[in-house]
């Protein structure tokens, strides 16, 4: 199983960490913390070295009840940050976390590789003419709502199936248009209670049916924080356990704030099921 990154074949055979760089002000974990270049290139040195393969660029945070961003600002926030990036290791494979047509279509030009929406294509309606156009491997996440309404009172019939029916209409558009790198992206805590959170978790084999890349973002979120009654700076234990259980059910990327320990937990299963 492998998609194409501007030439670059990535193998998802084995699982792949995707690191999360917001350029931001107001994301739930890293808001604020990287939003000078300088500390832009260093944050994404950091994830690199210790063993990212994928760095997923966003400038428009999707928490909830999250503040509203034009066009221009979101563009001015990720288009710099892309270009120091793939100035500085030219060989680094970058996503843009936008559900903006015209942000991703920049962003690809700038040197962006992978399109990751959050609203696979709800949000905005020319973003499959993009990805038919651009043929760039393409994110599609589920969300029930947006960032600013997904948190109040989502409710489902049954949330794994429900998600996957939804996803799949999406999959079938993108296919039917000759889309090739299309990956799944459940969409945690993006209009679940913590309740259907984690059924989507336990039920994450039934996504095998799309026979395409799963990706998982669990980092630091509230599903899990909120149960162990802490906050997302003390999360990462429980981000580490909860890894480790989507690799078990089929995860083929894990989107984290914390690279070294994704990838450790990624090599410990690796080994597990070797044995």
């Amino acid at each position: 199983m492998t998609i194409n990154c501007k030439g670059k074949l990535l193998n998802l055979d084995s699982p792949k960490v995707m690191g999360i760089l917001n350029v931001t002000p107001d994301s739930f974990y890293d808001g604020g913390q990287y939003e000078a270049i300088d500390t832009v290139v260093k944050r994404a040195e950091e994830m690199l070295v210790a063993g990212a393969d994928i760095l997923d660029i966003g400038g428009y945070s999707s928490k909830p009840n999250a503040t509203e961003v034009s066009l221009k600002e979101e563009l001015n926030r990720v288009l710099p940050a892309i270009r120091a990036i793939v100035k500085a290791f030219p060989e680094a494979i970058l996503s843009i976390d936008t559900f903006r047509s015209e942000v991703a279509k920049q962003s690809i030009e700038a040197g962006a590789a992978i399109i990751n929406d959050i609203s696979a294509g709800n949000l905005d309606p020319a973003m499959f003419d993009l990805v038919e156009k651009l043929n760039v491997p393409y994110i599609m996440m589920h969300m029930q709502g947006t960032p600013q309404t997904m948190q109040k009172s989502p409710a489902y019939e049954h949330v794994t199936k429900d998600i996957i029916r939804e996803l799949s209409e999406k999959v079938y558009q993108l296919k039917t248009r000759g889309a090739n790198d299309i990956l799944i992206d459940p969409g945690f805590g993006f209009g679940k209670t913590i309740e259907q959170n984690y059924k989507l978790l336990r039920e994450l084999e039934l996504f095998s049916v799309f026979e395409l890349p799963l990706l998982v973002g669990v980092s630091r979120k509230s599903m899990i924080y909120k149960v162990l009654d802490t906050q997302a700076s003390e999360a990462l234990n429980g981000t580490t356990a909860l890894h480790m259980f989507a690799l078990e059910r089929g995860a083929n990327i894990l989107r984290v704030h914390d690279v070294k320990e994704a990838k450790e937990v990624i090599m410990l299963h690796d080994q597990l099921t070797l044995a």
